[in-house]
């Protein structure tokens, strides 16, 4: 079973989120989102690897169980398949150069994103990407540009904003890459693209954003 948010009014404390992804059991969108953190900073590196120590530990100390018939060749077969993976050559790089420049895992999946749909208009200097990582939440990679204004919004439930490279401002401070902005159903706000650079963020939420303004307004009447 997969970790999900149990109240969008409450959301899980990194510690838990730490736990189950050393367990495995973490949503894939969160799961890419620590690991994309832990690439830009090494107290969620040390973090994730504590965690993983934990689960070791618990995981030598658990009761052992018989394994299912043909469970060993089932596993090598894995194994195997993997190793053929890697033997591949590398992909040819992405005609949206910017994309080489994310870090790990992250670029892999927007690489997927780009080939299948690209870059969709959100608003002035603002693009999005839908990320398929196979996760039950919303996964969008952002590219702000400096001074862009994203709509100002509220949110459904929680949201969970990994800035990758770049900056932006909103009501509540400036993030910079490694940073992460937590916003739940009572934050309306505007991110802004700092200046100097663009902004890549990664999103992560399990409800749609509500814009206000006119932005609002299209949104009611296109039912979304």
């Amino acid at each position: 079973m997969e970790f999900v948010m149990m109240q969008e009014t409450s959301p899980p404390s990194f510690s838990e989120l730490y736990s189950a992804y050393a367990a495995g059991q973490l949503d894939p969108g969160f799961s890419l989102l620590l690991e994309t953190q832990s690439m830009l900073r090494s107290d969620v590196r040390g973090a994730l690897a504590v965690s993983e120590t934990i689960s070791g530990i618990m995981f030598e100390t658990a009761t052992p169980v018989a394994m299912s018939a043909g469970a060993g060749a089932r596993a090598l077969d894995l194994i195997d398949a993997l190793e053929r993976e890697e033997d591949l050559p590398a992909r040819s790089a992405p005609s949206d150069a910017e994309l080489a420049e994310l870090p790990e895992p992250l670029r892999d999946a927007a690489f997927e994103a780009f080939d299948l749909a690209g870059w969709q208009g959100t608003a002035p200097g603002i693009r999005r990407m839908k990320l398929d990582v196979k996760s039950e939440l919303e996964v969008e990679l952002y590219r702000i540009q400096p001074n862009a204004r994203v709509p100002r919004h509220s949110h459904g439930g929680t949201e969970f904003t990994l800035v990758v490279a770049g900056g932006f401002t909103d009501e509540t401070g400036s993030y910079g890459p490694g940073d992460l902005a937590v916003k739940g159903p009572d934050d309306t706000h505007q991110p802004v693209g700092d200046a100097g650079e663009v902004c890549f963020a990664l999103a992560v939420r399990d409800a749609g954003l509500k814009f206000t303004g006119v932005m609002g307004m299209i949104q009611r009447v296109l039912g979304r």
